[in-house]
């Protein structure tokens, strides 16, 4: 196996194990509202976690975006169409795809974590409050980026006040993470689930260049022939 396709065969693992991460993290908050039986929260089975989950940015962006790349990759493993110039050509092309929906993965947990659980504002804690347009994407500041729905002592928005509370809390303080709190719960799954998304979101990123780039070296340079015997 030349250095081509060992690093091809190594990015098509890594990616594999990423896009299966980003779909099982996307998956988390959906699942939530299905498994809370909690009778004093009625009202939480009928909404998400946050808007950003039905975005599917692991499912969709870092997931079935990530599969074609991922394929072509896993050949060269399996001395497949990767074992060719055309094939290490086509693994770079399909990466752009993959890097599309790695970008697309980290907007969608960027404005995510910059806006917080949607019971951070009880008074849009509703569906009908979230707006699944693109425009909602685009009016993301990452001037204005920041964890106070999170660092905060509570998320939660004085009655009659659109603004955060801004009391600011120790990130370790014990009550912060007592999971019998609603708000609690809900908020560190928020911050888990699209923190980590982010990170998947990232590493495709770099994966997806890397593959570029050692995909048109291959193309340059070809594979062994010693190799394509056997394909």
């Amino acid at each position: 196996m030349t250095c081509c396709e060992g690093w091809t065969s190594c990015n098509g693992i890594s990616l594999l194990v990423l896009l299966l991460l980003g779909i099982i993290l996307n998956v988390i908050p959906l699942a939530v509202k299905f498994v809370d039986d909690d009778d004093d929260h009625k009202f939480s089975k009928k909404n998400p976690i946050s808007c950003f989950e039905w975005w599917f940015p692991g499912i969709i962006g870092a997931g079935a975006m990530a599969i074609p790349a991922t394929t072509m990759a896993l050949a060269a493993r399996k001395r497949g169409c990767c074992n060719n110039r055309v094939g290490m050509f086509l693994s770079s092309f399909l990466n752009v795809i993959t890097i599309l929906g790695a970008v697309y993965c980290m907007w969608v947990s960027l404005c995510a974590l910059s806006e917080g659980p949607l019971i951070c504002n009880p008074q849009d804690y509703k569906n009908v409050s979230c707006e699944f347009s693109f425009k909602k994407l685009n009016e993301f500041d990452s001037e204005s980026f920041n964890l106070q729905w999170f660092l905060s002592e509570s998320c939660r928005s004085p009655i009659g006040s659109n603004n955060h509370t801004n009391i600011t809390g120790n990130i370790w303080d014990k009550d912060k993470w007592d999971l019998d709190s609603q708000e609690n719960r809900e908020r560190v799954i928020h911050i888990s689930v699209f923190l980590g998304l982010l990170l998947v979101g990232i590493l495709e990123l770099l994966f997806g260049f890397s593959q570029i780039a050692i995909g048109f070296l291959g193309c340059l340079c070809g594979v062994s022939k010693r190799r394509e015997r056997y394909v």
